[in-house]
C-alpha cells in the first residue's frame, strides 16, 4: 500500500502529522506494516483528521532526534510484546 505521506512532514504537539494525520510511529515504520495495519492507520489518520485540524496547535519539522527516538520506542515496545 503506498504511503499517505503528502511531504509536508509537520509534527504538533501530540506528534502528529499535520499532512497525513500519522504518529510519528506510524510514519517511522510504515513499510514495515502489513496491509491490515496500514489500513487500521489510514482509517484512525481519518478519525483524527478534524480533530488535527480544529486544534491548530504550533507545528515542527521532524527532527533525526523524534525519528530515531520514535524508531527506538518501537524496538522497545516490539521487545516487551516478545517477552
Amino acid at each position: 500500500m503506498d504511503s499517505p505521506c503528502v511531504a509536508c512532514c509537520k509534527l504538533n504537539n501530540d506528534k502528529i502529522c499535520t499532512g497525513c494525520y500519522r504518529h510519528i510511529e506510524e510514519i517511522v515504520d510504515w513499510n514495515k506494516r502489513s496491509d491490515t495495519e496500514q489500513l487500521q492507520i489510514l482509517e484512525r489518520c481519518a478519525a483524527r483528521r478534524q480533530q488535527v485540524d480544529a486544534q491548530q496547535s504550533p507545528t515542527t519539522a521532524i527532527t533525526s532526534v523524534e525519528w530515531q527516538s520514535a524508531k527506538q520506542a518501537l524496538a522497545l515496545k516490539k521487545q516487551s510484546r516478545l517477552s
